[in-house]
């Protein structure tokens, strides 16, 4: 799929729409001082790469360690510069070819430019980096990162905007021709909410996801139904989710910003007859200002209101507004990491916080006495009690609310002190109220599954006069981007 840059002219094609981009958002970049052939030394936390200048430390974005280039600076600080690369001299032996032609102007997939060993690598590092830095925390060893079998089509969820207001590439502004064609079907341009890229081939989701989604905009076209205009809140089509599941089904939700029965039922059947396999077709009435679906009415439109998860023996219910992980595969990497580091022998009292639909109580119920999951979605707490039942699991009980109100010492004392805690909280981490009613709670083992190793980092320095690091284990749920999952058990320390 992608093989080693040295010269690449497509690459500099790309680099040139990275840019533009730039450009285009109207920041006077041509009286910023610029420095020249710069080595681009290590790439740090949120996929920014770095360079020195006079023992100043530059930041930047789209640099693969080893490139020599030019950087023209956007912002200086006390301790740093932020730049930006206006011209490469050598690219790095670790570059790959951007095997997407949306690669630079999409804000997905931004380090299919690098080999995926090295991902793997730059992933572990700010893991380790973050821990040390952030966390100024104590640990022996980091046992190294479990990679992804799939490296593209791994996700089962995306959604893809339509708008009015495409992105035009820098050929078609420098033609300064008047432009009809303005409709796109896709994701926005990081930076630019109103902007949209047409994505023709996107790498992420298996089929018949690209197939759909073409389809979609070819019938929209044709039938001349509106897109939707953001900045002047109209137009008729507005989002398309799709999600696969690894039991081949698939889920189709298409939201309109206003009712239109004649020309809804027109392209829902389109739908539907062009894709018999679709499990479940859904829609949306959302007038509101924003694209979220959480607080609106999700309508079944052909099929039933759900599709399939499976994980070893266990089903799992997945309806339009569920969460689940977005790399299934994986996902059961994650989750028998967790239930390794929780060392259950079959007598424990788990909570679950932050359950989610509870994928994770469910998964681990089995091997203790009880699970009691807690999450501030009352819809999800819905899906997780609806999964139990499913695969017949009677000994997990779930909670809706605040977890920080939730977790005090009435709910311990009903429920029993817990042998283990599983946290998975958002990117954000946890309220520092809630790492309170852990400590409180004095559970034996913790086990922290985060998807941002600098908010975990900053929440084990908070937890770390009462519980030491036993083991890490970073694991990669989003190849050729610099997100990555990691997994911490906690054990207490006993004086």
């Amino acid at each position: 799929m992608t093989q080693n840059v040295k010269n690449s002219s497509s690459f500099l094609f790309h680099h040139s729409i990275i840019f533009a981009i730039k450009t285009k958002v109207g920041r006077k970049i041509q009286k910023k001082p610029i420095f020249q052939n710069v080595i681009i030394t290590e790439i740090v936390a949120e996929g920014k790469s770095i360079a020195k200048i006079d023992d100043m430390v530059v930041f930047t974005t789209h640099g693969i360690p080893g490139d020599i280039v030019d950087l023209q600076v956007t912002r200086k600080k006390k301790k740093y510069l932020e730049a930006r690369i206006i011209h490469y001299h050598k690219l790095s032996e670790l570059r790959n070819e951007p095997f997407c032609k949306h690669f630079g102007v999409c804000g997905g997939c931004k380090w299919q430019n690098l080999n995926y060993s090295d991902q793997l690598h730059y992933k572990q590092k700010q893991v380790e980096d973050q821990f040390k830095r952030i966390g100024k925390l104590e640990f022996s060893t980091i046992s190294p990162i479990l990679g992804s079998a799939k490296t593209d089509y791994y996700r089962n969820k995306l959604e893809f905007t339509f708008s009015n207001s495409r992105w035009l590439t820098n050929e078609e502004i420098a033609n300064n021709q008047g432009i009809e064609d303005r409709d796109a079907l896709g994701f926005h341009v990081p930076g630019l909410f109103d902007k949209v890229i047409p994505i023709e081939h996107c790498w992420l989701q298996p089929e018949p996801s690209n197939s759909i989604r073409n389809f979609v905009f070819r019938f929209a076209r044709e039938n001349n139904l509106t897109f939707f205009d953001i900045r002047n809140q109209k137009g008729f089509l507005r989002t398309l989710i799709i999600r696969t599941s690894s039991t081949g089904q698939t889920m189709v939700i298409l939201t309109f910003f206003h009712e239109d029965r004649e020309k809804r039922e027109m392209i829902l059947n389109a739908i539907q007859q062009q894709f018999p396999e679709i499990t479940s077709l859904m829609y949306v009435i959302n007038p509101k200002g924003n694209d979220t679906i959480t607080d609106q009415e999700v309508r079944l439109y052909a099929g039933i209101d759900h599709i399939w998860e499976e994980m070893e023996s266990l089903r799992f219910k997945i309806g339009p507004k569920s969460f689940y992980q977005t790399n299934s595969e994986q996902a059961y990497e994650l989750y028998k990491v967790a239930r390794e580091f929780a060392g259950l022998k079959g007598d424990e009292i788990v909570y679950d916080l932050y359950t989610g639909t509870g994928t994770i109580a469910n998964f681990v119920a089995r091997n203790c006495r009880k699970v009691i999951g807690v999450e501030y979605v009352p819809e999800a707490i819905e899906d997780a009690r609806i999964n139990a039942a499913i695969n017949n699991i009677k000994n997990t009980t779930f909670y809706a609310g605040d977890i920080k109100n939730i977790l005090n010492a009435e709910f311990i004392k009903m429920h029993g002190r817990p042998d283990v805690i599983i946290t998975d909280p958002p990117r954000a981490g946890m309220h520092e109220d809630v790492i309170k009613s852990i400590m409180e709670a004095n559970p034996d083992r913790i086990v922290y599954v985060s998807c941002n190793p600098s908010t975990q980092a900053r929440d084990l320095s908070i937890m770390s006069h009462n519980y030491q690091i036993v083991a890490i284990q970073p694991v990669d749920m989003f190849p050729q981007t610099h997100h990555v999952e990691n997994v911490v058990l906690l054990k207490r320390i006993v004086e």
